[in-house]
């Protein structure tokens, strides 16, 4: 059986491989952790659920470093949205943003949805893909709060704009996440929650294209095992 233990757990080829199997898989597709203990047994491998779970918070951390690193320049007109997450059974909040062409900004997950949970959101993504020029939210009150007091601060306000319908590909967008979400019938721990989060939108974002690679690899497995191989 495999298993993990501390920074060795990574030791061996085939061993490497599956674990960066399992990790890919829950993070890209609409699993279960039991879901792929018994996947991996149809193919002759005895991989415990909890083990899996382990993988994924030790390494997915590591590809979202190096995925940052890799990431394709956004447009400079965003549009911004909130999702609901279950973690330990109470909705918590997803910031997400996109591009006018649907590229993903960025995202945060917070536990309020209020007006410093947005400026948050705000300062990281901009802290991460520079200042845009246009940002559009729904009619939420605590998101134009946080966007009016960032443009006190700064020589060169943002524009912001209120409109839900140029507000639909950011809404349509939550569906890619909340799809893979689903089947993990919420999150124990708002850490974990965190950082499973970022692995299924790094693998989102490495399927729209957002990965920049000199190497031209064609498929979005290779693109991920890549970041850290």
């Amino acid at each position: 059986m495999l298993r993990s233990s501390g920074a060795a757990f990574l030791r061996g080829n085939v061993a490497t491989l599956l674990i960066l199997l399992c990790v890919r898989r829950y993070v890209a597709y609409s699993l279960s952790l039991r879901n792929l203990e018994e996947m991996m047994a149809e193919r002759g491998v005895e991989v415990d659920h909890s083990s899996v779970h382990r993988w994924v918070i030790k390494l997915v951390p590591l590809f979202d470093k190096a995925f940052r690193r890799n990431k394709r320049a956004v447009g400079k007109s965003w549009r911004m949205d909130e999702t609901y997450i279950k973690v330990r059974g109470h909705w918590k909040y997803l910031y997400r943003a996109v591009d006018k062409e649907g590229a993903t900004v960025d995202f945060l997950l917070r536990a309020h949805r209020d007006k410093a949970a947005a400026r948050r959101y705000f300062e990281k993504a901009i802290a991460h893909n520079g200042e845009p020029e246009t940002i559009t939210v729904d009619k939420s009150g605590a998101n134009l709060a946080a966007l009016e007091a960032l443009n006190t601060e700064r020589g060169t306000p943002i524009k912001v704009r209120q409109n839900r319908y140029l507000n639909n590909v950011v809404e349509q967008d939550h569906r890619a996440v909340k799809r893979i979400v689903k089947p993990m019938t919420g999150f124990n721990s708002f850490r974990c929650a965190r950082i499973i989060l970022s692995g299924i939108e790094l693998m989102h974002m490495i399927r729209r294209g957002q990965m920049r690679d000199e190497r031209d690899i064609k498929t979005a497995a290779k693109q991920f095992y890549s970041l850290i191989m």
